[in-house]
């Protein structure tokens, strides 16, 4: 088989990286191996490693890629309609398109410090939350009762409480309507 040319790479590469961020949101990095994410990707295992240094380096890019998927989506709405749309039973029954910082909160607290990743995760966090604030300040509140939510009712989906987790949250950062 012939080598790719410098186009193909770079957009098999961003494929890579884009199917690896859905997968680890889904099923969690522990759950994906580099080759079920080649092989979603429809590529070979084998090249995996002309792309990337190693899973550690691809989960990095992907923490990145996924939060630059959110400020795309972020732009384009006002707080409380992202607030009401974060928190609904659609994005908890959506993992693998959904918030990358409930996405991928857990499996990161698992990493060591010097992971590639955890940087990565923390800029996405302040730019959110930065989103989030109003007046120049952050609200990192607003971040942990979104993201917090969002983990308990995707652990509680199928129950009741699930429902009033989002709903009790949603009343929280928007007021009872």
């Amino acid at each position: 088989m012939g080598r790719v040319s410098q186009a193909q790479a770079k957009e098999n590469r961003k494929l890579v990286v884009e199917t690896a961020a859905r997968l680890f949101r889904e099923r969690g990095v522990a759950g994906v191996s580099v080759a079920d994410v080649m092989a979603e990707a429809g590529l070979t295992h084998g090249g995996f490693y002309k792309q990337f240094a190693s899973k550690e380096a691809l989960v990095a890019e992907a923490v990145g890629q996924a939060f630059g998927e959110l400020a795309g989506r972020l732009g384009g709405t006002d707080r409380a309609s992202f607030v009401a749309g974060y928190l609904s039973p659609e994005h908890r029954d959506a993992p693998g398109a959904g918030c990358p910082a409930a996405g991928f909160g857990g499996d990161l607290a698992h990493e060591s410090r010097e992971s590639t990743a955890v940087p990565a995760y923390a800029a996405g966090i302040e730019d959110y939350a930065r989103w989030l604030g109003t007046d120049g300040h952050e609200d990192y509140a607003a971040v942990a009762t979104l993201v917090g939510a969002m983990v308990l009712a995707r652990a509680t989906a199928g129950t009741e409480t699930s429902d009033r987790l989002l709903e009790a949250a949603r009343e929280q950062l928007l007021g009872k309507a």
